[in-house]
């Protein structure tokens, strides 16, 4: 009789959802701003969508092939590799590629895209085991690798028509930068164009909020994600930068910056896309509230204190530490019921 015991990674749940499904309920969710980024911004934001999932799909196949012994004996096992990565392929390279292009400007490089998704894929996602191992957000990590090392300039999205190449061009990552380097004196947009995105300088999929709400809205009612996590995460983002706002030299309490705050830059995006990743957050319902009062907090933290858009670079943060987050705040047991105390009388 065999006794051995097969040890797989978790969760150990029988249901019909499959990774590969849920990543292409992502996908979906992610159609509303990729359209709205491509109009936006024009044929300059196609090109990099497409190059970075293709650099994201090729680096994967690339490292699982010569892993698994691909090159092995003259390429006799070439075939055999192929159609096991076929077998496991669960779309979650084409989510990091995707994601990782809707979070940067439209000006940027085909060549440092390329290196971004690559990056992402290879040293953050396959070194660690592949899908479901890695420890941070792969399209954050690539985003933040990009933005050190890379100049990142951004276009004006007008009119929800293509941008031209004689638009204006700023630097920086979005119209938050300058806004916050202006602190309550700075320019304003309207709400409406901070909505859906028109006149504002940002990255490709971060700017219309409506198309990120769409996304949003078709997560929840695919439970594929909780309604309230996004929401804790930009809401009190949002508020304690108001009340950071308020600490300001000359500044004082304006609750109406807290539409500014939480539709401004890439906090919505993030909160939706990024933070709400099955595999970088933490696993009980309390942790995750611990992991998004975190997020927030560090944000409006950064924000204040750096000048310029920072979810990126704090979700990676926060990603490190959701290994102690769930050793310390252990989850109850499926089924576990607490022991009612007897009476002292009985």
């Amino acid at each position: 009789m065999d006794n051995t015991i097969v040890v797989s990674t978790p969760p150990h749940v029988k249901s019909r959802r499959t990774t590969k499904s849920i990543m292409l309920d992502v996908i979906i969710a992610l159609l509303p701003a990729t359209i709205a980024g491509i109009v936006f911004f024009g044929v300059q934001a196609f090109v990099l969508i497409i190059t970075s999932i293709l650099a994201a799909v090729a680096s994967e196949f690339v490292y699982y092939f010569i892993y698994n012994g691909g090159f092995t004996k003259k390429c006799a096992k070439a075939k055999d590799v192929c159609v096991n990565w076929l077998k496991q392929f669960d779309f979650t390279s084409v989510v990091t590629g995707l994601v990782l292009a809707l979070i940067v400007p439209s000006t940027v490089n085909w060549y440092e895209i390329l290196i971004g998704a690559m990056f992402a894929i290879i040293i953050v996602k396959m070194i660690f085991g592949g899908t479901g191992r890695n420890l941070v957000n792969p399209a954050a990590a690539g985003r933040v690798m990009m933005f050190l090392s890379f100049t990142l300039t951004t276009y004006i999205a007008t009119n929800f028509e293509p941008i031209s190449l004689d638009s204006q061009l700023f630097t920086g990552a979005t119209h938050l930068s300058g806004w916050l380097l202006g602190g309550q004196s700075g320019a304003r947009m309207d709400w409406l164009d901070l909505f859906l995105g028109t006149g504002l300088a940002g990255c490709i999929g971060e700017t219309c909020k409506l198309a990120l709400l769409i996304g949003y809205i078709y997560l929840v009612a695919r439970q594929v994600i909780k309604w309230w996590q996004p929401l804790l995460y930009v809401v009190l983002s949002a508020f304690l930068s108001v009340c950071m706002a308020a600490t300001a030299e000359g500044a004082s309490f304006d609750i109406s910056l807290f539409v500014d705050y939480a539709l401004s830059g890439g906090l919505m995006f993030g909160a939706i896309f990024m933070a709400t990743d099955y595999v970088t957050s933490p696993k009980g319902i309390y942790g995750q509230i611990v992991y998004y009062v975190l997020l927030a907090v560090l944000t409006s933290l950064l924000r204040f204190y750096t000048k310029i858009e920072v979810v990126s670079f704090v979700i990676m943060i926060v990603n490190l530490i959701v290994p102690l987050i769930d050793t310390y705040i252990v989850r109850r047991p499926f089924g576990y019921r607490r022991e009612k105390k007897a009476k002292e009388g009985k």
